[in-house]
């Protein structure tokens, strides 16, 4: 079940997407979008549905260029304002749930800017999900400025295909080995920057985006609550009784 609610990013009106988790797990998740900025892009639709369908709550939203229907992204000061507000946003959704934000490619850096640079809104967020982090430009892997992510105050869960051109999960993890305690990077085999597969790879797509959102759950109730037993697949309950929702 989606419920929509307006909030409001740099004077401008937004509206956010809530996906209702089945089975609650008392975690929120803020899932923002990739290059085109929408919430509606079916690759957000899909994690945020089948997450939810893992019990997770989870929050999207369009950045401001979507809305205005413009295909380049806006500046970096308009897209962290829009971050910034969505994490407040989707705190609120919930407020007893444990908070984690994240998103794809574009989305996933600029958080992880909002969250290194210890934005007063993102005080309560407990970690990072990024999928399909955009580690350097295409074909340029010495470009790398992402010395920001040195300065994460939370650890990471970088979904990243280990044939993605802006940075295979190798590259990725040899670049995140310094974050904070318990930071992982989990390699989509055969995976390009979507997250897409090889048709005769080792798994079927559904299988891979089965296995993956398995795994971005099992971590994030793992960093919010260490005693909390890791959901098998489909999800499950955690051990502990949180507040549920």
């Amino acid at each position: 079940m989606t419920q929509h609610f307006p909030f409001t990013a740099n004077g401008q009106p937004l509206t956010a997407t809530v996906y209702r988790a089945h089975e609650p797990l008392a975690i929120t998740l803020l899932l923002g979008p990739g290059m085109d900025g929408s919430q509606r892009n079916p690759f957000v639709v899909a994690q945020a549905s089948e997450l939810a369908a893992r019990g997770v709550l989870v929050v999207t939203h369009d950045f401001p260029f979507a809305v205005r229907g413009a295909s380049a992204p806006d500046a970096m000061t308009v897209l962290t304002g829009c971050a910034r507000a969505a994490i407040v946003a989707a705190g609120q959704c919930r407020p007893t749930n444990r908070l984690f934000v994240g998103g794809k490619s574009l989305s996933a850096r600029v958080l992880s800017l909002v969250l290194a640079d210890g934005a007063e809104e993102s005080a309560g967020v407990l970690g990072l999900v990024a999928l399909g982090y955009p580690l350097h430009p295409v074909g340029r892997p010495d470009e790398r400025k992402e010395s920001h992510l040195l300065r994460l105050p939370v650890p990471a869960f970088f979904v990243q295909g280990t044939r993605d051109v802006l940075g295979t999960s190798d590259q990725l993890r040899d670049f995140a080995a310094p974050l904070p305690p318990g930071t992982e990077v989990y390699p989509v085999d055969g995976g390009d920057h979507e997250l897409v597969v090889p048709t005769r790879g080792s798994m079927t797509q559904s299988e891979s985006n089965e296995t993956m959102q398995d795994a971005v759950v099992r971590w994030m109730q793992l960093v919010a609550a260490p005693t909390v037993r890791p959901p098998g697949p489909r999800g499950g309950r955690p051990l502990a009784s949180p507040s549920r929702g």
